[in-house]
């Protein structure tokens, strides 16, 4: 009997088990085809914090939520359409996010009597018995015997093969939305070819699943999405961390310069040190230093040697890095800090996101210590915004620090490949050497920008002493004058507040000039926010959004944007950093929207609010 398609615009799908279930794998192979087929998405891996909780709780559930569309979307959902559950714990974890009346997939050896007590059920309570999920659509099904039976015929291991049925949902599912499974065999030929037994387990029970789906009539229906109406061009997947590590090396081949990363592993910031690894073709250079500290003090001697010096990191890093960063804003060098933001304090939470970090970025150092910080909103726009930290930093003579994080770094959405001419330029001038009627060479000596050359060592006749103690005012030497320190003091701030001049005026992402409320964001708030305020316009208020790029310095027509509005409310995944600054720079009676549950802010959530706040 043929089944019928039904055309549906969007759907939101979370990917649920036990850290070893390869959750991660299928909602990244099933985001790859999703893009493939044209449609827009967005995803949210949400890891353990621990590398290997123990199997079955609550804490090893990973999991990997997909939100793809006909339409243009912003975030990767609210609630969910399908939950696959692997085992007693992701349902757990996960039933409060599905849509009433959703699907729930599971896989019935995940609810035995041990599953069930390592999720903390009470003893003799069986979710998929006792008509707790009345009013959902719940479908289940035997996958580890299914996958155990697909793959009878392959020498390996019960383990082995078991470690493959996240291949027989992924082909179920495959199946339910039309999908093709070209591009999965692709991958797991690339993946697996030199190990033949487990390419074919895979491939196996990929087939296997998407034939069950197609034999078994339990749904009355498949679906499909269309295309997505996006601009034409070239697009790909992208995840923020790879966006923002093709944005470093689009700097530096801009610029002319050799790029230099120093890093010391840390999540969700490591994959920058493991992409940037891959790219020695380009001039790359990426040293994995011993700690935290070596990794930023090496990203300043190859700044101070004429590099793109650059180092990643999370909070943790971020603390120990501190001292080297007053150092680079004393020697006053070109440097890049970038900080992929985690749930805090001390370690925290290393696999939940947060806004954790931003006051650290404007004060979290010792003296008077201005850095300019830039964020990034998207995963697709780490490209964009870290280019424009680059410039900066280069430009301007100045460390900068640079703010994502792990929402962003491990989310994907689709990217279109710009093209170079579409870059802005990046100016590097070197000091050279000194013309004849110039004299003794002043390291410090400054432009109408207030910033000081960049003298490469070795350069004949441009010898000029470096280092962390006070420096007088033209000539760098060594100074314990006080009206020396006050004057430099007030000159690096005067240099990063004038970058303002030479960033874009602030504009506004959607809604009026003038209304009743603007909601201001920054960062991995902006999906969630423009979905909301879409929403709002929708029904007629007087609602506008706009998102900060540029944190500091703000861009020079904030505070007259801010003024055109009865009030103003600034989400963040914090307890409220943004809107301290906001109040002490404009004395605007601003509202905070916060919080701090290693979760993004939902568009729902910021609705309530808004109408609350009108």
């Amino acid at each position: 009997m043929s089944i019928p398609t039904l055309v549906v615009e969007d759907v939101v799908i979370k990917f649920a088990g036990d850290s070893g279930d390869g959750m991660q794998l299928t909602g990244s192979q099933f985001t790859n085809n999703t893009a493939l087929i044209g449609n827009d998405l967005s995803t949210f891996p949400d890891f353990p914090a621990e590398i290997r909780a123990p199997q079955g709780t609550v804490p090893g559930v990973s999991g990997y939520q997909l939100h793809f569309s006909s339409n243009r979307i912003y975030t990767p959902g609210d609630n969910c359409d399908v939950l696959v559950a692997m085992n007693a714990a992701a349902l757990k974890v996960n039933l409060k996010t599905l849509k009433p009346g959703g699907i729930i997939i599971t896989d019935i050896s995940g609810f035995d009597t041990k599953n069930l007590r390592l999720a903390n059920y009470t003893d003799g309570v069986n979710p998929l018995e006792d008509g707790s999920l009345e009013g959902y659509e719940v479908h289940k099904i035997d996958i580890t015997k299914l996958t155990r039976e697909a793959l009878k015929d392959i020498q390996l291991g019960v383990k082995e093969k078991d470690r493959a049925k996240n291949m027989f949902v992924l082909g179920f599912l495959y199946w339910l939305y039309n999908r093709d499974l070209t591009s999965t065999f692709s991958f797991l030929h690339d993946k697996f070819g030199k190990k033949a037994d487990i390419l074919e387990s895979n491939i196996k029970a990929l087939q296997s699943g998407y034939n069950y789906a197609d034999t078994v009539e339990a749904f009355s229906s498949r679906y499909k999405v269309e295309k997505a109406k996006l601009p034409p061009g070239k697009y790909r997947s992208i995840t923020g961390n790879t966006a923002l590590t093709f944005g470093l090396i689009a700097a530096a081949e801009n610029s002319a310069l050799p790029l230099f990363l120093g890093s010391y592993p840390i999540t969700p910031a490591s994959d920058i040190l493991h992409d940037l690894s891959k790219y020695k073709n380009f001039g790359v250079r990426t040293f994995q230093a011993e700690d935290e500290i070596a990794a930023i003090t090496s990203a300043i001697g190859a700044a101070y040697g004429g590099s793109l010096g650059i180092t990643t990191t999370s909070g943790p890093g971020m603390a120990l890095k501190t001292e080297a960063m007053g150092l680079a804003v004393m020697l006053e060098i070109p440097l890049l800090i970038i900080n992929i933001q985690r749930g805090g304090p001390s370690t925290g939470l290393p696999t939940k996101t947060e806004q954790s970090d931003l006051l650290q970025a404007y004060y979290g150092r010792n003296g008077e210590c201005p850095m300019p910080v830039i964020s990034a909103s998207t995963p697709s726009d780490c490209f964009d915004a870290v280019y424009e930290a680059v410039r900066i930093a280069v430009q301007h003579m100045t460390p900068v620090i640079f703010l994502s994080d792990g929402y962003i770094a491990n989310g994907a959405e689709p990217w279109r490949y710009p093209s170079s001419e579409d870059l802005k330029p990046i100016k590097v001038n070197f000091k050279k050497g000194m013309a004849a009627d110039e004299g003794k060479f002043m390291p410090y000596q400054r432009d109408e920008n207030l910033v000081r050359p960049w003298a490469v060592p070795g350069t004949p006749g441009l010898e000029h002493r470096i280092g962390g103690l006070e420096k007088e005012d033209i000539t760098g030497n060594i100074s314990y004058d006080a009206e020396n320190h006050q004057h430099m003091v007030k000159v690096r701030e005067a240099k990063v507040d004038m970058i303002a001049n030479h960033i874009p005026l602030q504009t506004l992402d959607s809604g009026p000039e003038t209304g009743d409320v603007l909601v201001l964001g920054w960062g991995s708030t902006y999906g969630s926010i423009k979905s909301a305020v879409r929403e709002l316009q929708g029904q007629g208020l007087a609602v506008a959004h706009a998102h900060l790029r540029h944190l500091r310095p703000f861009p020079a027509n904030l505070g007259t944007m801010l003024g055109n509005y009865k009030k103003i409310l600034i989400p963040e995944i914090n307890n409220g950093q943004l809107i301290k600054i906001i109040r002490d720079k404009y004395l605007v009676d601003a509202v905070g929207y916060n919080k701090i549950k290693g979760v993004p802010i939902t568009r729902t959530e910021l609705v309530t609010a808004v109408k609350a706040l009108i």
